[in-house]
């Protein structure tokens, strides 16, 4: 195969690496499905003796919500958690155990710290202000969270993959609508929802194509990559760690812009000066090295680790929040009559924790198997990749927004796949046409992809709303 066909394919690649891995998800999630059947069962049987036994409902709701919240929480950890550490691990960077536990405390932290404007969204947003003027909101967040774990159970079951903050959306404007009608449902809230599922990939993806871009013109095309990576590296890792500061900042109330500002400040010169540092160190253990190749993925390993923590922080931050939301209103805690001694941020904690285990538990088989075995990316492109995920997903949790981290990665993907063709045609003037046959196949993996994405929004969305709706009918709510 020449030199131009094997160009054609790389953006190919990285995508058939993303499907693998998804089908990777699917395998490795079978026995988080196991647990999941067992803990429908009992929210089942505990919903049903809330309703059956009216006097004394409050042991058997929140023994239904505890659960589901439970299962929901280990699920989005065993499932999402490739999306940050899959990288690191696959380059050598870091192991299994500590990459695991590092993942599993940022989880926790994003979640206290950052959880609470996704929280609200959830909670405030979506159905307006029904939940402040009526009482059986409770046992619709029990019917909301019956019936994302419920579709999420069978959509592993069926080898289909879909997106938890789908489940959840669909589910909640589901059950209230069925409740308070469909004038509670607040479309314009809905519908920045709907945005955010939009334009975080193709956010995403630009700012994945950015930065390697700046890369090959800092590091990679440089006739001595190292010296110069060690700088362009530095500068990055410092105003990364320094945005992270910011927005921890920002999220954490109380605080003062020019405190907040402050700390950013301090965070980035303190992190770039410790980049640098380390970097150096890693230079020197490299320099025995007869290939510059082997240099380089020395060089970017710490860099993936980095990014592997700023990335689980947001997604702790956005994940918890769709299962601390829902487990807030099903324990009573939001609206005038709210009895339970828990706090939002206590709750958060617990979601953050529910997903840290599922991490633990089941994250490391699906990481050693993406990671090790399967996609074994670039180190170049999954630090543009991933880092330009985890921007997007720390943007989109201060303006409030629950999205997808898989979908947002995929448009990481493409973002540097585009801009890699591109980058070739514009160096290389004279070029063979694509044969017929390679340019269809081309676009139909493309758009296989965008139709997939299409697909779950499409169909998840409503299926999780209408079996909602149908429990918010037989448990009475």
């Amino acid at each position: 195969m020449t030199r131009d066909n094997r160009d054609y394919r790389i953006l190919d690649k990285d995508l058939g690496r993303l499907s693998n891995a998804d089908h990777a998800r699917l395998v490795s999630g079978q026995p988080v499905l196991r647990l999941g059947i067992a803990l429908i069962f009992v929210a089942a049987v505990a919903a049903f003796s809330a309703g059956a036994l009216a006097q004394q409902p409050v042991i058997g709701m929140t023994a239904a919500a505890l659960a589901l919240a439970l299962y929901l929480a280990l699920s989005i950890g065993a499932n999402d958690v490739t999306n940050s550490l899959a990288p690191a691990v696959g380059a050598g960077a870091i192991g299994i155990g500590t990459g695991l536990a590092m993942v599993a405390v940022m989880e926790i932290a994003g979640a206290g710290i950052a959880g609470g404007g996704v929280m609200r969204t959830l909670t405030q947003g979506l159905i307006g202000d029904a939940y402040a003027t009526a009482s059986p909101t409770p046992r619709m967040m029990l019917a909301a969270l019956t019936a994302a774990a419920t579709c999420i159970s069978i959509a592993t079951w069926l080898n289909a993959p879909v997106s938890t903050t789908h489940s959840i959306v669909g589910a909640i404007a589901g059950a209230g609508v069925a409740i308070f009608g469909i004038n509670a449902l607040n479309l314009p809230a809905l519908a920045t929802v709907a945005l955010g599922w939009v334009v975080s990939p193709i956010l995403s993806g630009c700012l994945a194509a950015l930065l390697l871009a700046s890369m090959h013109r800092h590091m990679l095309d440089k006739d001595d990559p190292i010296p110069s990576g060690r700088r362009w590296l530095t500068g990055l890792m410092g105003v990364t760690a320094g945005a992270l500061a910011l927005f921890a900042g920002i999220e954490w109330h109380g605080a003062s812009w020019t405190a907040v500002a402050l700390l950013a400040v301090v965070f980035a010169v303190l992190f770039a000066a410790y980049t640098h540092y380390e970097l150096g160190r890693q230079i020197a253990q490299g320099q025995g090295s007869d290939k510059e190749s082997v240099g380089l993925k020395r060089l970017l390993g710490m860099p993936l680790i980095v990014t592997a923590i700023i990335m689980s922080f947001g997604h702790g931050a956005n994940s918890a929040a769709k299962v601390a939301g829902p487990l807030m209103i099903a324990l009573g805690g939001i609206g005038p009559e709210g009895q339970t001694p828990l706090s939002a941020f206590t709750v958060l904690l617990l979601a953050g924790l529910g997903i840290a285990m599922g991490v633990m538990l089941f994250g490391g088989r699906l990481v050693h198997m993406v990671g090790s075995k399967i996609t074994q990316l670039n180190p170049a492109r999954a630090l543009c990749v991933t880092l330009a995920a985890s921007l997007t997903v720390l943007l989109c949790t201060a303006l409030g927004l629950p999205v997808s981290t898989t979908h947002i990665t995929v448009g990481g993907v493409f973002g540097v796949g585009v801009y890699r063709e591109w980058r070739d045609r514009l160096r290389v003037r004279k070029r063979a046409p694509m044969p017929g046959p390679e340019q269809e196949r081309r676009e139909l993996v493309r758009w296989s992809y965008v139709q997939r994405i299409l697909g779950a929004w499409v169909i998840t969305v409503p299926v999780n709303a209408a079996v909602a709706a149908l429990l918010v009918l037989m448990i009475g709510a």
